[in-house]
C-alpha cells in the first residue's frame, strides 16, 4: 500500500517505521528537515512540501 504521512514526531516516525517493516510504501512531509531525511534513511521516500508529497503519490481512482 502507498501512503502519504505528514508529520513526524514521536508517533509520527514510530507510525511510519512500523509501516516501513509492513513493505508499505511512504511518501513522508514534515516542517523538520531532519525528520523528514531520518525517515527516508529508513526507506521512506522524502517530500520538500506538501505539494512535493501529493506529486509524488501516485494517482489512484477511489473504489466503489
Amino acid at each position: 500500500m502507498e501512503l502519504g504521512m505528514i508529520g513526524l514526531g514521536k508517533m509520527g516516525a514510530n507510525m511510519t517505521t512500523r509501516l516501513l517493516q509492513g513493505g508499505h510504501t511512504l511518501v513522508v512531509y514534515d516542517r523538520n528537515a531532519e525528520a523528514v531525511q531520518s525517515a527516508a534513511a529508513a526507506g521512506a521516500i522524502p517530500a520538500e512540501s506538501l505539494a512535493d508529497m501529493v506529486s509524488k503519490l501516485s494517482a489512484r481512482v477511489p473504489c466503489g
